[in-house]
């Protein structure tokens, strides 16, 4: 599985259509479809972009999204492309390959609904032209970083959580993920941000974390308020990533990547993270959310990417749904 930096063929997407990602007031609708609409349009301003959407509700996309984006009809219950959606490989023949975890509502959590969802990486690998790769783990796009070169930060409560993968060892996780992404070094975050774990949380993606925006370095997320339970999480996790460096003589640097002011809002303590932005062709997509700390953290990531557009989009609506920008967004790399 290449870095997210690496030339790419297409950004995929899901249309929301139903359920909480959707909402239920006109006002929530709108955010919804306003919000998913100005992530892909933007991409779409620098390569091909698809948009899974559930059949019926074509018309519908088609009044926000912008012409030049292909629609694909395919049933739908939710519209986390990077969690529902295949993850792409490139093979050692050159080949592009689309590895199909096992999706199960993020560990089959009593709100979720996966019948539709759970055959989407097929369906989108498929139309990719992609060679299947099935996996049994049960896994989502979002719960894997990589680095391109064999390093992946994963997180213990997602890969080890008994709603996935009841019993599993790390040391059986990453043999399948040395099998399918071809991986062969993980380090094992210990958990998510906090909010991360409530009710519409995915239990603690590392994709909120941490990113590398190169091999040389990690960018992980950092809150500076003592108040926040956030705060200690990150602290933790960045401790076990520099015991990691150190134990395996990584190559890589760890960088903070300090999240926004903002603490709360009217549900309590927020998970905004600067850290969960899509790369894609001469751009990078970031997530904003009104905040003085805004300028700086876009500031950082154009250092790391400074042969990219760095792209604010409001990520608010997208956080109060469970997710950011590269949770909707799934990336195919040229080969």
């Amino acid at each position: 599985m290449p870095i997210e930096g690496h030339k790419q063929d297409r950004l995929w997407l899901a249309w929301p259509s139903s359920g909480y990602t959707l909402g239920e007031t006109e006002q929530e609708i709108e955010e919804a479809r306003t919000t998913w609409a100005a992530v892909a349009n933007a991409a779409s301003e620098f390569q091909p972009v698809t948009v899974v959407v559930h059949p019926g509700d074509e018309a519908v996309a088609k009044r926000y999204l912008a012409g030049s984006i292909t629609l694909l009809s395919a049933p739908l219950n939710d519209a986390w492309m990077r969690d529902i959606g295949p993850s792409f490989v490139i093979g050692d023949n050159g080949k592009l390959g689309a590895v199909n975890f096992v999706f199960n509502g993020w560990g089959a959590q009593d709100w979720a609904q996966w019948d539709n969802d759970q055959h989407i990486g097929c369906i989108v690998a498929e139309a990719a032209g992609a060679e299947l790769i099935n996996s049994d783990l049960v896994n989502e796009g979002g719960g894997i970083q990589v680095d391109g070169t064999g390093h992946v930060v994963l997180t213990e409560t997602v890969q080890l959580d008994p709603g996935r993968n009841p019993g599993m060892t790390k040391a059986e996780v990453e043999a399948e993920l040395n099998r399918t992404i071809g991986t062969t070094s993980a380090l094992w975050l210990p958990r998510g941000l906090e909010r991360d774990h409530d009710t519409f949380g995915t239990r603690g993606h590392s994709d909120i974390l941490a990113v590398f925006p190169t091999p040389e370095a990690l960018l992980m997320h950092r809150q500076d308020n003592a108040s926040h339970p956030d705060h200690r999480i990150a602290q933790v996790n960045r401790e076990v990533a520099e015991r990691y460096v150190s134990d395996v003589s990584a190559k890589f640097e760890i960088v903070d990547l300090p999240a926004p002011e903002v603490q709360k809002d009217e549900e309590g303590f927020v998970d905004y993270s600067y850290i969960n932005h899509v790369v894609i062709n001469d751009a990078v997509l970031a997530c904003a959310f009104g905040d003085p700390a805004d300028d700086r953290a876009l500031g950082i990531l154009r250092e790391f990417y400074p042969d990219r557009k760095v792209i604010g989009i409001d990520a608010r609506p997208l956080f109060a749904r469970g997710g950011g920008i590269h949770c909707i967004t799934q990336q195919q790399p040229s080969v």
